[in-house]
């Protein structure tokens, strides 16, 4: 194994999914204040779920996203 290219492609993947995860986390969010089922000043739960099948890694990530 090349630890410099599998280290590489690790750090790749998890920038595209904190980029797009944050895109959506925006544009969910900006939606939900527009249709009126946020007021902006909320706090709530989230969570992430990683999975790689062909190795067996399921783990789960529970936070708290602040729009204050």
């Amino acid at each position: 194994m090349n630890e410099e290219n599998f280290n590489m492609s690790i750090r790749k993947f998890l920038k595209m999914v904190g980029v797009r995860s944050q895109s959506e986390i925006e544009h969910a969010v900006a939606k939900a204040i527009a249709d009126g089922k946020l007021k902006g000043n909320e706090a709530f739960p989230a969570r992430m779920q990683l999975t790689i099948d062909k190795i067996g890694l399921s783990l789960t990530l529970d936070g708290e996203i602040r729009l204050e």
